[in-house]
């Protein structure tokens, strides 16, 4: 695919000439610049929206078995090394599938890149219900597992909506919510197994139909989106692309700028044991309470849902904290908290695995999710600065370490029965520790990192947004962009440190 289409500086001076009028108040991108939780305006509002329940869906349906394990696993005959196949299987096909969706959004917009995945993931959901073996039910907990995927487009999304100063908070408030799916289907399948079986069905045929129900949903949000979503504040991809105020990129360069970026790499593997760590757990809490504490299945499920339902206050105030370090301390302070926070909750995750108690497991799985659910926040707070090219691309990378995060952490310490449950939380808990170390590498040349400030040769933020276009593309005016971007992103100096360490400058970049 080649780029096509010129952009100019007439046309940009035309297109503020004639601004479009928001409900919020929106930066020179026409990102909005204030976040409104209740509102559903449109299109930053009713895209926030629209993202995080068609994500939520899909955690649905990615992890509607557990809280039945114990229903299934008799009806199936299933083994415990069966079911942490299972887990593995869940987990896993997102890997490629988060990737595959960054480029797909870089390149076609979020809103069609979601729709899509969600639609083609569908039926595996559907087919969960005639599952008879273990190999088949491990093959649909595979294809649901893709679903995942639309993680990357609503990171994307809002990352596209929202300005440089709050796009932490957005970020984190849709991925939280929607990561809710995790708890909210622990309490969502019990029940609606336990209805239908009151009807009348048999408890192995209860299971099954239940199963519907998660699939329904995910289609509908998918429509949802179809219908009422938009990929930008000024329109979809196609429009803008059809009308020359949007490049069409080429795939080569978008990918090229995205895994080049060592950033990313970083940030892939330390998502990785944090969101990786969630998943892993929302495979096993329920079954490891269930078992351990001799609990009733509804009990073991109430309290396993508590653990993903911390999402709802959990990833966000991540993403608040991160937006706040970084008004203070700029790039640098976003760096600290992540690491700060992750590291507390690996801490966390250790003591998890040494109590024997019911009621203090409970209290310290609590600490435990809200911590490593808010370095999920914080490490999308970071994000959307590492790129303006290939900032799919780049979501895609750390999205996918997560799923890569959460199959190792699987295959290790849960597959079978080499290590108790309470002996693979305490080791998950040492290696979130070791892995969030790497984020003392991160350094961008116009702000510092965790132990340096910028550069000593003054860097902007349009030398390191414009280094990812060439002079002939840039000639054809398409790194109008990621001028305004840079100009946006000038907020992550920090408050405290701008003055100091960082003279402003007063030349205009040559577009």
């Amino acid at each position: 695919m080649e780029v096509e289409g010129t952009l100019t500086a007439t046309s940009l001076d035309q297109s503020k000439s004639n601004p479009q009028k928001f409900a919020l108040p929106v930066d020179s991108e026409h990102k909005a610049t204030e976040f409104r939780l209740f509102s559903i305006a449109k299109p930053h509002m009713r895209a926030f929206h629209l993202s995080w329940v068609s994500f939520f869906s899909c955690f649905v349906s990615s992890f509607a078995a557990p809280p039945l394990i114990p229903i299934i696993r008799d009806n199936l005959n299933l083994t415990a090394t069966d079911i942490g196949n299972a887990g593995i299987a869940s987990v896993s096909g997102a890997v490629f599938a988060r990737v595959v969706m960054g480029s797909a959004c870089d390149l076609f917009g979020p809103r069609l890149a979601s729709t899509a995945l969600i639609l083609i993931t569908a039926p595996a959901v559907y087919f969960t219900s005639i599952a008879n073996d273990a190999i088949s039910f491990l093959l649909v907990r595979f294809f649901t597992g893709f679903s995942l995927a639309t993680f990357v487009s609503t990171q994307f999304w809002m990352s596209s909506m929202f300005s440089p100063p709050i796009v932490g908070a957005a970020n984190g408030v849709a991925a939280g919510w929607g990561n809710l799916g995790g708890g909210a289907t622990q309490l969502i399948m019990p029940l609606v197994f336990s209805l239908i079986r009151d009807i009348g069905a048999a408890k192995f045929t209860a299971w099954r139909v239940a199963f519907f129900v998660p699939a329904l949903f995910q289609m509908l949000s998918a429509f949802a989106i179809l219908i009422f979503g938009q990929d930008t504040p000024d329109g979809n991809f196609r429009g803008l692309e059809k009308s020359g105020d949007k490049p069409k990129d080429k795939f080569s360069s978008v990918f090229h700028h995205g895994v080049t970026n060592y950033r990313g790499w970083i940030l892939a593997l330390t998502y990785g044991y944090c969101f990786g760590v969630e998943l892993a757990v929302d495979n096993i809490i329920a079954e490891y309470f269930y078992d351990r504490f001799n609990l009733k299945l509804h009990t073991a499920g109430i309290i396993a849902a508590t653990f993903g339902l911390a999402n709802v206050v959990s990833r966000p105030a991540g993403g608040i904290l991160s937006d706040a370090m970084a008004k203070r301390f700029g790039m640098r302070g976003r760096l600290w908290g992540l690491w700060v926070v992750q590291t507390l909750g690996g801490v966390l995750c250790v003591v998890l695995g040494q109590v024997g108690s019911l009621s203090a497991s409970i209290a310290v799985m609590i600490l435990f999710s809200f911590f490593v659910q808010a370095a999920c926040g914080l490490t999308f707070g970071v994000v959307p600065f590492v790129s303006r090219r290939s900032l799919g691309v780049i979501s895609g990378m750390t999205g996918g370490g997560g799923n890569v995060g959460a199959v190792l952490t699987q295959l290790i310490f849960f597959k079978g029965s080499r290590y108790s449950k309470e002996t693979g939380i305490t080791l998950m808990g040492i290696m979130i520790i070791c892995c969030t170390l790497p984020i003392t590498l991160i350094y961008f040349p116009q702000w510092g990192g965790m132990f340096c400030g910028p550069a000593k040769k003054k860097v902007t933020e349009e030398d390191y947004y414009l280094s990812e276009w060439s002079s002939k593309e840039k000639e054809k005016g398409f790194h109008l962009a990621s001028i305004k971007f840079a100009e946006n992103s000038r907020s992550e100096r920090g408050g405290k440190v701008d003055s100091v360490t960082r003279p402003d400058e007063t030349s205009q970049p040559n577009v």
